[in-house]
């Protein structure tokens, strides 16, 4: 039996400075501040700069986040990078952090891709590589430069998402009892075509008629993936918290997937919390995707809305369909 488990010793976060609000965006497209809040609970979100690569907000995240554990670059041997939009398809994201953070060149380092879910997905197997011994601190990231991907014609999607980064320092400790209690991942496969990047993979590879017709941005199927969004969180929360011999009731603070302040509500709903038990920025924010969670959980470590002993919750779902939920006591 193992005599140690897996915690946060840090978080941190970046909002790129650029605000679009739904007034300035109902003048791009034919949309109204009315129809966006009704809908999605978005009032507003941030855009990076031209300039301003998935790797540089990474950076950022993880700088704050290592100062708040106390560590430096050097004590970092793993890093791992939740993102569906790195800075280029291939090295991966997390070498490009890797040398701008001044990690040790001993760092493991890559990408995971489980679009809205990666940071969970990402957590669990930090926790995961660090339990197996062979790694000792780890850095995880999850970020997202979606506005590269978004086609600003699209009303239906390009209200939704914004962009930012957020990270967390994960180490070990000689007790059991409290960090990572569990994880439930998963995936409803035959949902791939709910929310997508049909072309730039080897299916479809970039073509002058695929960059034309915009088939490099993301596409979705909004009332479907709301189903099985609310279906696939709540089924998350669920499992894990059977897993672990958790009530509802026990919970300090969900940390919910910000991608729509209804599916939020929903499950809300099913669980039997209220909504003043769940973080909630996805006003501010918009969809981050796998930058989504990290964000929300630093604010809430920050503004002292996580206490020593208290129970989080994490739950998340992303094109995929992926889903992924962890329980993680402080």
């Amino acid at each position: 039996m193992s005599t140690c488990s897996t915690v946060i010793l840090g978080t941190g976060s970046y909002a790129p400075e650029r605000v679009l609000g739904n007034a300035e965006l109902a003048r791009m497209v034919e949309t109204s501040d009315e129809w966006i809040r009704s809908r999605t609970g978005i009032s507003e979100r941030r855009l990076a700069a031209t300039d301003e690569n998935a790797s540089d907000m990474g950076v950022i995240a993880a700088q704050r986040a290592l100062a708040e554990a106390g560590l430096q670059p050097a004590d970092i041997d793993l890093l791992i990078v939740a993102t569906c939009t790195p800075d280029m398809p291939m090295p991966a994201c997390a070498c490009f952090i890797q040398h701008k953070l001044g990690l040790n060149t001993r760092t493991a380092c890559f990408d995971l891709n489980a679009a809205c879910s990666g940071f969970v997905y990402a957590l669990d197997t930090a926790c995961a590589m660090l339990t197996s011994g062979r790694y000792q601190k780890a850095l995880v990231i999850g970020v997202e430069k979606l506005s590269s991907v978004i086609d600003w014609q699209d009303r239906t999607t390009c209200v939704l998402f914004g962009d930012g980064a957020g990270a967390a320092i994960v180490g070990k400790v000689d007790e059991v009892g409290r960090g990572l209690l569990g994880t439930r991942l998963g995936a409803f496969g035959e949902g791939t075509d709910l929310l997508y990047i049909s072309h730039g993979g080897s299916r479809s590879p970039t073509t002058a008629e695929s960059i034309a017709a915009r088939d490099h941005c993301i596409r979705m199927k909004g009332k479907e993936v709301f189903k099985l969004a609310v279906r696939a969180m709540d089924e998350a929360a669920r499992d894990i918290l059977e897993q672990c011999h958790i009530r509802p009731d026990q919970i300090s603070l969900v940390i919910p997937h910000q991608a729509n302040l209804r599916i939020i509500e929903a499950i809300s709903e099913y669980l039997e919390l209220p909504m003043d038990r769940f973080v909630v920025n996805v006003d501010r924010y918009g969809n981050t995707s796998a930058a989504s969670i990290p964000i929300a959980l630093d604010e809430a470590r920050r503004s002292g809305r996580i206490k020593t002993g208290d129970v989080t919750l994490l739950v998340a779902f992303g094109a995929g369909l992926t889903y992924g939920s962890a329980l993680i006591r402080w």
